[in-house]
């Protein structure tokens, strides 16, 4: 469109149309919650247009670690329809389009509102996984475009879960991802999403623009299935589960465990692998509450149970000398700061993955053993 790349004003046809598109799950975990952005065509001027605020830059210096902190800044990017569309025949996901009913102005308002938003100057923002996303950006856009007569809310009440119940719905709970998400996650993602806080997921904004009154009347002239394709199943080995793998190393630690209360003994490579790996996994809990701007994994308590000075004594247990009685006060905190997170979980403070109930059995047996072996006499 020759006048808006000229940075002219934006003008639309008068068969001009506008609709949100809400694509399916795909199989990949930053595909697995879906994808929304608005569609402008205009058959006047050939236009068949997608704004999609879900970009980001691979070449972006330090790409990983900004986005760890959560400074990796996302954009709004403009592409034809039909290559949109053609990556997710390819991926296999399923696409809707939801044809707002729009006046002239009102269409050519949003049109602009999309174009000065798609400058250089202005296409970047601060990603935020629960405020700031693909999703949110459709019902922030037509709440400022469209003023005080757009209502979402009145007709969407939601059903009461909370932010990390909606995002595990989106998630098989037997898999990595489940677990991995829940585990960076504070307890700021247990409180109860408001009825406009569901817009962090594609689906629901698809209900809340589906319910939407704009003037009293349906924000949405029709809804239609532009590629009607069942949501991907990701097939999985039981094998390959976290669950497998946490009662496998809650089995190996009772075993080993029991061998050594009969003989008397210590595993300390045991001892080291599981504290050292509990230290790490605190100290990445750690990091992503306190050093990253992510405002959803602060005040984490799974940094109760994967404490990260279990980094240190995993070496001071490696030692072959036996360890003085203070690390015998330590191993009763840890079990009393597990009995923590279970008073938490019970009280919904925060919610915690079931796989990690498995790995508080295991932990806790061998802290037993410890606390026992420690009682004995040098």
């Amino acid at each position: 469109m020759a006048g808006v790349a000229s940075g002219q004003q934006a003008v639309l046809g008068p068969d001009a149309r506008i609709s949100v598109i809400t694509c399916g799950p795909g199989t990949d975990l930053y595909a697995q919650f879906g994808h929304s952005a608005f569609r402008v065509q205009d058959p006047a001027q050939g236009l068949d247009w997608i704004y999609n605020y879900g970009t980001f830059d691979f070449d972006t210096p330090n790409f990983y670690m900004k986005f760890a902190r959560g400074k990796l800044r996302y954009a709004l990017s403009r592409t034809d329809f039909a290559n949109f569309l053609y990556t997710y025949q390819l991926e296999g996901r399923w696409v809707s389009e939801q044809l707002l009913d729009l006046n002239p102005g009102q269409k050519t308002a949003l049109f602009e509102y999309l174009e000065r938003n798609n400058r250089p100057e202005n296409r970047y923002y601060q990603y935020d996984f629960l405020a700031e996303n693909c999703a949110t950006k459709i019902p922030d856009v037509l709440r400022e475009v469209l003023g005080p007569g757009l209502d979402m809310v009145s007709g969407f009440s939601g059903d009461g879960r909370t932010y990390r119940e909606l995002i595990q719905q989106n998630l098989q709970v037997n898999s990595w991802s489940s677990l991995g998400i829940d585990l960076a996650l504070g307890a700021v993602v247990d409180r109860k999403a408001s009825p406009l806080g569901y817009s962090f997921l594609p689906e629901y904004v698809r209900q809340l623009v589906g319910d939407a009154t704009l003037g009293g009347e349906p924000l949405i002239l029709r809804e239609r299935d532009i590629l009607d394709l069942p949501n991907p199943v990701n097939i999985r080995y039981f094998t390959a589960n976290p669950l497998f793998w946490a009662l496998f190393l809650l089995v190996f630690t009772a075993t080993i465990s029991w061998i050594d209360f009969r003989n008397g003994s210590r595993s300390r490579w045991l001892d080291f692998l599981l504290f050292l790996t509990t230290g790490l996994a605190g100290l990445l809990i750690g990091f992503l509450w306190f050093f990253t701007d992510h405002t959803s994994t602060v005040w984490n308590f799974n940094i109760l149970w994967a404490f990260p000075v279990n980094g240190y004594i995993a070496f001071k247990l490696l030692q072959k000398r036996k360890p003085d009685n203070r690390l015998r006060r330590y191993l009763i905190a840890l079990l009393g700061l597990m009995g923590v997170c279970l008073i938490l979980w019970a009280t919904g403070v925060q919610a915690f993955h079931p796989v990690v109930a498995i790995l508080w059995s295991a932990l806790a047996l061998r802290y037993l053993l410890l606390i026992h072996h420690l009682k004995k006499p040098a």
